[in-house]
């Protein structure tokens, strides 16, 4: 549709007395991969929900490819939630009979392809699989799909070392070229190597918005380092969101 793909403007949300969002501004274009980084209770799960229509805010403005959440904004975002929701019943085949069914744009031959490479069969139960391949498969369905926006919260966080590198990857050469993958996660130093532009959220709000080439050339330092900086002088605002 053009312009932005991802519009914030001045978002507030709250869950009792407590803001989740507080007057929240972003602008993401096409293209890129990007990292919401921040420390727990920043915000940052609560605004993927908001940008997948999981959430309404009670002020602002959100706008994704130029329309507010809703049906449309649903069928080009791919989203993985930080935590497995799948009937444990299902086996992994049946998922893909899910996904393909309910997303045109589903590539189940892909999907098939990447568990191949990770070893996973396809024909278990998911109440039979571990927590780390659970979530991968979780991540397999969401990458399979040609969206313009991918919403991974904490797509890493659950497996082990030797296959952050794989999820990585995947994530790298898998996605839509024309969309833009927003990955929220605390393993800053596993994941920045495929970022191309971070966004620092704080207490509800983006405090630095800026490329990952950016930061390397100007402050002479990794996104982990520069992270742990800014944010030993932000007070810390408790509690995860």
């Amino acid at each position: 549709m053009g312009g932005p793909l991802i519009q914030c403007q001045d978002v507030w949300k709250r869950y009792g007395k407590k803001e989740a969002l507080r007057g929240l501004n972003l602008t993401l274009e096409s293209g890129k991969i990007v990292g919401l980084l921040g420390p727990n209770g920043s915000g940052k799960t609560t605004l993927i929900k908001v940008l997948n229509g999981l959430l309404c805010p009670e002020h602002g403005t959100v706008l994704i490819d130029g329309e507010a959440p809703g049906t449309y904004t649903k069928s080009i975002i791919s989203y993985l939630p930080d935590k497995p929701y799948f009937a444990g019943w299902m086996k992994v085949s049946d998922l893909f009979d899910f996904f393909g069914d309910f997303y045109m744009d589903f590539d189940r031959e892909r999907a098939e392809q990447m568990c191949k490479a990770l070893l996973i069969d396809t024909s278990l139960k998911m109440k039979t699989l571990s927590k780390g391949t659970k979530e991968k498969v979780q991540l397999i369905l969401v990458m399979s799909r040609r969206a313009k926006l991918y919403l991974l919260d904490e797509p890493i966080a659950g497996v082990d070392p030797a296959a952050r590198d794989f999820i990585l990857s995947t994530i790298l050469n898998n996605y839509n070229q024309d969309g833009t993958v927003l990955i929220s996660t605390h393993l800053i130093s596993d994941v920045e190597r495929v970022l191309d532009e971070v966004v620092f959220i704080q207490n509800g709000q983006v405090v630095r918005q800026e490329l990952v080439d950016d930061i390397r050339e100007k402050e002479g330092k990794s996104v982990d380092e520069l992270f742990r900086e800014v944010f030993r002088t932000i007070p810390y605002g408790g509690g995860e969101w």
